[in-house]
């Protein structure tokens, strides 16, 4: 039997994975947890927000939401093989490592570069945007350019004629302090994305950036994917230098330089991300409306930190998008105000140390003081929980609806945290907390957030279905503790239920 050749190509298998693929980030508790945290300062993404990115009519077809990724290159296939003959197996990985760093170092650049040639240019050029408006969504980014070019220079004078690397350490521990001025860039992300997610309501901005995503130079990712690449890479160079470190040996003097290395960016990498948090907060304490005067709280004013929000909805089905400051809750509507997204004060703000939290089982939501079943539709009665607060004659209530089980833990988890925050504060400070409601132990303990990948956000852009921004909510409720314990004093808050 004769059998007809096949003219299918067959791609052989890679020899080693790439080592960015190989390092967890879950073993990066700090990097992880920064990482997440401006994943919620970007995320624009949830159903909390209008449908701004909706279709257009004048718009073309979405293109396919794959990312086209730039092939792995290896220091083993790139350099004489016959150099990895005389090495070990511990040396050649960590060459691998070294020639990681430097070639992510090669396409930072390259993709900074393309930002601003394919996009900030000639959206200028041709009055798409104004200066404004692109200097607020591209940032310092051209700042940053620089930088990395240095460090890839200083690489590259380094490596010797047959590709080895013998020293690194010392270059990383003098470059690194420059990565501060990444503060700006990082802050910066929440407004921009927001300014970006509005512009695209213009169809000419609409359909340039279609265009480009249409185009092979964009790898089919979109002008966000390459304006949060810093972010990205800034977070990966922990784990980058662990790797290096992981396979240099004891008696080699790089050790010691990349122990003081990774110490180093550890330290910037905590900076730049309490910085972070405290932008987002202010930005979304700038787009509070309320609705009378009596509404305004001064635990709203002093907040620092933003732990979650996201968008819930009430046992009647009305969506509501909720902020869990340090010392204080507020439930809001998303509204348009003078073509920005704002929040409306929907309730009299909830004080952290008074609120009370309760854990709804489901098909079951408690309703006019009785248990029953709220509704016929059984995926509608999932996933509550109860807030509510009490002070003398006034009160409040909300059964609010997240969107899955790993949502509404998320949220349980995050509010306990609050809570015990703010009552260990208020009993340090002498202040009696005998008023303050028990909670409610039924969701246990916290979990650890398993589902958000820093490769996924590196590479994609993608809607998330999740109905809150609660990405390692643990973080943000572990800075409280920053707070000043004089906020910890009881605070009458009228209600307008």
């Amino acid at each position: 039997m004769i059998e007809e050749p096949s003219n299918k190509r067959v791609k052989p298998l890679s020899r080693v994975t790439s080592l960015a693929n190989l390092i967890p980030p879950v073993k990066a508790t700090p990097l992880k947890r920064f990482s997440q945290t401006l994943q919620r300062s970007i995320s624009f993404r949830s159903e909390s927000r209008p449908d701004i990115l909706a279709p257009r009519p004048w718009s073309r077809n979405a293109a396919p939401s794959s990312t086209k990724r730039r092939d792995s290159k290896l220091w083993s296939e790139t350099f004489d093989v016959c150099v990895n003959q005389m090495l070990t197996s511990k040396e050649i990985k960590r060459q691998e490592a070294i020639f990681e760093l430097s070639q992510g170092e090669e396409d930072l650049i390259e993709d900074l570069k393309l930002a601003k040639k394919a996009y900030h240019d000639p959206m200028l050029k041709l009055s798409i945007m104004t200066e404004q408006e692109l200097n607020q969504i591209f940032g310092t980014l051209d700042s940053l350019i620089p930088l990395h070019e240095e460090l890839l220079r200083q690489l590259r004078d380094v490596r010797k004629p047959d590709g080895s690397t013998e020293h690194v350490g010392a270059i990383l521990v003098g470059w690194l302090p420059c990565l501060s001025s990444y503060d700006s860039y990082c802050s910066n992300q929440v407004a921009a994305k927001a300014l970006l997610d509005h512009k695209k309501q213009d169809h000419r901005v609409q359909d340039f950036l279609q265009r480009c995503l249409e185009s092979p130079f964009s790898r089919k990712l979109d002008l966000w994917n390459f304006l949060d690449i810093p972010r990205s890479r800034l977070v990966k160079y922990p784990l980058l230098l662990r790797e290096i470190l992981r396979h240099t040996p004891n008696d080699n003097p790089d050790q010691q330089h990349l122990e003081e290395a990774i110490n180093i960016i550890q330290g910037i990498v905590a900076e730049i991300n309490i910085k972070t948090g405290e932008s987002e907060c202010h930005y979304y304490k700038e787009r509070l409306l309320y609705l009378e005067e009596g509404q305004k709280d001064s635990l709203i004013d002093s907040s620092r930190v933003l732990c979650c929000h996201g968008e819930l909805k009430n046992n009647r089905g009305m969506k509501l998008h909720v902020f869990l400051f340090q010392e204080v809750l507020v439930i809001t509507r998303a509204i348009t105000h003078n073509e920005q997204l704002c929040y409306q004060l929907y309730r009299q703000p909830i004080p952290v140390k008074d609120l009370l939290l309760e854990d709804l089982q489901d098909g079951e939501v408690r309703l006019g003081g009785s248990l029953r079943g709220a509704f016929s539709n059984n995926e509608r009665i999932k996933n509550f929980f109860r807030v509510s607060f009490k002070n003398g004659s006034q009160s409040q209530t909300h059964s609010l609806q997240a969107n899955d089980t790993f949502n509404k833990q998320q949220w349980l988890n995050c509010i306990r945290q609050a809570k015990e925050t703010v009552l260990c504060v208020a009993g340090q400070a002498g202040v009696p907390d005998s008023e303050g409601p028990s909670l409610n132990p039924a969701a246990g303990s916290r979990e650890p957030q398993g589902e958000t990948k820093l490769e996924q956000m590196d590479q994609s852009d993608s809607d998330s279905d999740c109905s809150m921004d609660t990405s390692e909510v643990s973080l943000d409720c572990e800075r409280m503790e920053q707070t000043d314990s004089s906020c910890g004093n009881s605070k009458h808050i009228e209600s307008n239920v």
